[in-house]
């Protein structure tokens, strides 16, 4: 007996149209993967932005990253940084939006823009790349 694949149930998009959809698609978002490759091979191409509060941060957080509370983020904020600069943001994960806020605001300031899709979760329970921890597992 066959069954109606649920797969299936809509058609796959045009080829063409699926290109141009996955193609966008990259140009919003990167993952642990390839923001790590990065990082070993010495690639500064962009600034990583961890956008969770100062207390998630300090407990573990992708190395390399820079600090910056999604609510924090402001042209001042951003001021240091030159107007090229692209940054990568991430917050804990998928359940989690505060990436996306983040991006809208840096994408608003002019400011090319990525999120780590996966989060601090995936780069650190998943792919269990190294992170950084600012406090004593004590005090946390």
């Amino acid at each position: 007996m066959t069954t109606a694949s649920k797969v299936l149930a809509f058609a796959p998009a045009h080829t063409d149209s699926a290109n141009h959809f996955f193609s966008a698609k990259l140009a919003y978002e990167t993952d642990c993967s390839d923001v790590y490759a990065d990082i070993r091979s010495g690639n500064k191409a962009f600034v990583l932005l961890d956008v969770r509060s100062v207390q998630a941060f300090e407990k573990s957080h992708a190395i390399t990253a820079v600090s910056m509370p999604h609510a924090g983020i402001s042209r001042q904020s951003l001021s240091k940084y030159p107007d090229d600069t692209v940054f990568v943001v991430y917050c804990w994960g998928p359940g989690c939006n505060g990436a996306s806020k983040a991006a809208s605001k840096i994408s608003a300031l002019g400011y090319g823009v990525k999120e780590m899709i996966g989060g601090i979760h995936y780069w650190e329970d998943f792919e269990r790349y190294p992170v950084n921890r600012c406090l004593d597992q004590a005090q946390v």
